[in-house]
């Protein structure tokens, strides 16, 4: 089984995307430098807003979630997999773990990448408000 879902977000000035082990996208319109693991705001969807079949496959042991940022002509991929701990119950955030510690905010554990990892020429492009993020995300069991 195989289910997507899609959203969007913006940049903004003061993503740092310097985080080693975590990777945010959030609905909130502002962002400080302190949330360095944060790689876009003003998103259309939180954890909570994602259908009831993508939260199911997520929620699986054996689920692999695959997210996808397409910014600017340039895509990121970071792939993980889900947990029966998930609960996806936060309305905000979406968090991308490369360990396995599971909160409310918590997408996607052991991921293959984390905001310090994404391609510097593309967090450039993150900071830019203009800038129009497409997320795609993929969770297959």
């Amino acid at each position: 089984m195989k289910v997507i879902e899609r959203l969007t977000a913006r940049g903004h000035p003061n993503i740092m995307a310097t985080h080693p082990t975590t990777l945010e996208i959030t609905k909130e319109l502002s962002l400080t430098k302190n949330g360095d693991c944060i790689v876009a705001v003003a998103a259309t969807k939180g954890l909570q807003d994602f259908s009831k079949s993508f939260r199911r496959a997520c929620m699986n042991v054996d689920s692999r979630i695959l997210l996808e940022l397409f910014a600017s002509g340039m895509v990121e991929r970071v792939s993980g997999r889900g947990s029966n701990l998930l609960t996806l119950a936060d309305s905000e955030d979406i968090v991308v773990r490369k360990s396995s510690y599971v909160t409310d905010r918590t997408l996607m554990i052991e991921a293959d990448k984390a905001a310090a990892d994404l391609s510097r020429q593309l967090t450039r492009e993150l900071q830019l408000p203009s800038t129009l993020i497409h997320i795609r995300l993929t969770a297959q069991i």
